[in-house]
């Protein structure tokens, strides 16, 4: 090994250079064919594995090696032997400067630590991106624990090569390193805080990816298009994204539609506001003219039998209206509007439908419609919605009931 390292210095020494410039230029020699063997060994094994994991990846079924190209692991892999090899010629190169032969050494174990972290980037995100192909885990939040393992890799990457510069042993660093945790708790708190909500969040069940979410507090209403370790990004329905903290997802409140995208129907719940004075008890000239009405008839034949019959019974004073048991417009319209819900083809018969009389307000009487769509799609829905309204604003004239309106120009005209 001694005649190898001093092969240049032999020749210049004949030559009759200086004994210091024939260190130093047999030193400097030595490392740029070091080096340059180094780099062609390192292209010609690049290139030798470029093409044996193309072959592999064409002659393959499977989606995982194409992925691994795509995330640059075999170029990174390929590295490895012209690392090691560089590391195994240092010792001949600095054989006669110990001290740079030291730190030579350790610039390359450090280089060495730096590339095996991104093969462990590539391997983990060539994992990532598999299971994202796959159907069970494309609403799980992969990427959090990919950033997680990342973490893990980049912290023992940086002990290590801490430990090789400084030559402290590594177990002596992690027990210094708990006088520091405080800050490196405050300094990472939220990568803490967002790994713990990631795991809750996937646990529980509470987000996948795709889920429709409403989250008022950030303003985001839309689509959740991935979950990683600090932040979840939502896909808002006027092609806007927002951010939101992935720890907020389990220390505040947000509204997930996935359990109305899952179930049969989607809920109508909308109310007509009916003027209280235009509320009245129904004559027998009206009733006749409700018969009309082909949902009504029926129902107003059998009402007007029964409360006819009551009323005979309990011999009520038929001077005065108000006595004994009498239709109301707008009991007869709440009526006609269940019977109306009750034919409607977009309307989900085995869920709950009815029209409900609320507590009236400064603004009417509220009629609200309570009812779900078959069809869960947004532009259908609303159009369904609309379609029932549309009807139902357009009947009640024929109730000889009005819809509150605030006054305006023309109610004073």
């Amino acid at each position: 090994m001694k005649n190898y390292s001093h092969f240049f210095y032999d020749y210049f020494s004949s030559t009759g250079a200086n004994s210091t410039v024939s260190y130093y230029l047999n030193m400097l020699l030595l490392f740029i064919i070091a080096l340059g063997i180094t780099l062609v060994i390192d292209y010609i094994i690049k290139i030798i594995i470029r093409k044996i994991s193309a072959r592999i990846a064409t002659g393959t079924k499977t989606e995982f090696d194409d992925i691994l190209i795509n995330n640059k692991l075999p170029r990174n892999v390929a590295h490895v032997p012209a690392i090691v090899l560089f590391h195994y010629y240092v010792p001949f190169i600095f054989i006669d400067f110990p001290r740079a032969d030291d730190v030579i050494l350790r610039l390359v174990e450090v280089l060495g630590i730096v590339l095996t972290l991104y093969i462990v980037r590539s391997l983990l995100n060539s994992i990532k991106d598999y299971l994202k192909t796959k159907e069970q885990y494309k609403d799980k939040p992969i990427d959090s624990y990919i950033q997680v393992f990342m973490i893990f890799a980049w912290f023992a990457g940086f002990f290590l090569a801490f430990s090789v510069i400084t030559e402290i042993a590594i177990w002596k660093f992690f027990t210094a390193l708990g006088t520091v945790s405080a800050v490196i708790i405050l300094v990472f708190r939220d990568s803490i805080l967002g790994f713990v909500a990631s795991i809750q969040v996937c646990i529980n069940d509470m987000v996948r990816i795709g889920d429709w979410i409403t989250f008022e507090k950030y303003g985001a209403d839309g689509d959740v298009v991935e979950i990683n370790l600090a932040t979840v990004k939502v896909q808002n329905f006027d092609n806007t994204i927002t951010t939101i903290p992935t720890y907020a997802l389990i220390s505040d409140s947000f509204k997930n539609w996935r359990g109305m995208l899952d179930s049969p129907g989607r809920r109508i719940k909308r109310a007509l506001f009916i003027r209280q004075d235009t509320v009245k008890y129904l004559t027998n000239e009206d009733i006749e003219k409700l018969k009309g009405i082909d949902f009504l008839n029926s129902y107003l034949t059998q009402k007007q039998k029964e409360l006819l019959l009551f009323n005979e019974s309990h011999v009520v004073n038929k001077d005065l209206i108000l006595n004994g048991r009498h239709l109301t417009n707008i009991g007869v319209f709440r009526k006609y509007v269940e019977l109306y819900l009750a034919q409607h083809s977009a309307v989900h018969k085995e869920l709950m439908f009815m029209a409900r009389q609320l507590q009236p307000t400064n603004n009417g009487i509220p009629i609200e419609v309570y009812a779900f769509s078959k069809d869960k799609k947004w532009e259908n829905y609303e159009y369904i919605q609309a379609d029932i309204f549309d009807h139902l604003l357009a009947s009640i004239q024929y109730f000889d009931l009005e819809v509150f309106e605030s006054p305006n120009s023309k109610s004073f005209k």
